[in-house]
């Protein structure tokens, strides 16, 4: 068999291999998320190509993918962004709901009914959460029988070779590392994630404790407003804004850093959240939904309603120290018990056999949780 899969991947097949692959989503870089679905669905021997959703700019484009490439079955990260493309090709796909998909498309009328046409065609529709798959049966509920629920499962791998160092020296910081408090942020460059949303707080912050810094790392997704962030990062003290990493890099400096950062206005579930968990990093976030999903204030981390309660609770956590590994030991025990790799492994290798026609998922008393 041949397949697509989710940022937006395709597949390729090769002799004797069954294939399947995904057509996702977001913009020339991989999206978290997309490189562990291809490992799990390629260590049940199936060939993954991945797609950027943006690299097409219709369904017909997407047609001439399925075709040139002989694909058989598809896997799409976000219902709109990708799974719109999937429609009416012939060929069976899953999809994976995004935060945008849930906490923004859903209230645009024209993306709510084509979020329920590609939920019709699809075999399956995976859910990070129940109030996630709860949203999706008040909106869709014809598509009920269709939604399961696995959170990501997490697993890092910083890379050992990485030079602190050097990084802090790309990234303009001069402090030595045992008088710094480096606050990592990392997202696409777009406003979902709202990037800006701390730099004013932090900056004049930092005018008062020169060891703080808060470092933005991601792709710039929407060009547009990545110059917007750039140019105020580069009027903001304390503020350094640095590209895309590989991911082991991203670990290396997630691992090195002394809090997480999330920010955003919506998530579906943040891997980077759970991530620095399993690293052993305290995270501060933004207190919206799909983070006090996965983080319990003062329990697994910290969450925050503005930007001065941020700033509050930065300087909490550098002053007791004790709080931070108080967090950090939650964390890693949250992060173990409900989000295990192994677990999202076995799960996504058992769905995409539905796209194979396999009698045997059907058997198994594999419903909707």
């Amino acid at each position: 068999m041949t397949a697509s899969c989710g940022q937006s991947s395709a597949v390729q097949e090769l002799p004797g291999t069954p294939a399947a692959g995904a057509l996702g989503v977001d913009t020339g870089h991989l999206v978290p998320g997309t490189e562990p679905l291809r490992d799990h669905l390629e260590a049940a021997g199936h060939v993954c190509l991945l797609r950027d959703a943006f690299d097409f700019d219709s369904p017909a484009a997407v047609a001439a993918l399925i075709q040139a490439e002989g694909l058989e079955a598809a896997l799409a990260l976000h219902l709109y962004r990708g799974g719109r493309l999937l429609r009416g090709h012939g060929i069976p796909f899953g999809v994976v709901f995004g935060g945008t998909d849930l906490n923004e498309d859903v209230h645009q009328g024209e993306k709510n009914q084509v979020m329920g046409k590609v939920l019709e065609e699809a075999r399956f529709a995976v859910a990070f959460t129940e109030a996630m798959k709860a949203a999706a049966h008040r909106h869709w509920p014809h598509a009920k029988s269709k939604i399961y629920v696995q959170s990501q499962g997490i697993t890092t791998t910083p890379d050992a070779a990485f030079r602190w160092d050097a990084f802090l020296q790309g990234a303009g910081i001069n402090q030595s590392a045992d008088n710094l408090h480096l606050f990592l942020l990392i997202c696409g460059l777009r406003p979902v994630k709202d990037p800006l949303y701390l730099v004013d707080a932090f900056s004049e912050w930092h005018r008062e404790e020169p060891s703080a810094y808060l470092v933005i790392v991601g792709p710039e997704v929407d060009p547009e407003f990545s110059r917007e962030v750039r140019a105020k990062v580069q009027r903001s003290a304390g503020v350094r804004l640095v590209p895309e990493m590989r991911q082991g890099e991203l670990h290396a400096v997630m691992k090195n850093c002394f809090a997480l950062v999330n920010s955003s206005v919506s998530e579906g579930m943040s891997a980077a959240i759970l991530e620095a968990m399993d690293l052993d990093v305290p995270v501060l976030a933004r207190n919206i939904p799909g983070n006090a999903a996965v983080v319990r204030h003062g329990v697994t981390g910290l969450l925050f309603s503005d930007p001065q309660e941020f700033v509050q609770l930065a300087q909490r956590l550098i002053r007791d120290p004790a709080l931070g590994g108080e967090l950090v030991a939650n964390g890693r025990k949250y992060v173990s018990t409900y989000h295990s790799w192994w677990a999202e492994r076995d799960t996504y290798q058992r769905l995409v056999r539905t796209l194979q026609g396999d009698s045997d998922w059907q058997a198994a008393d594999q419903r909707p949780r």
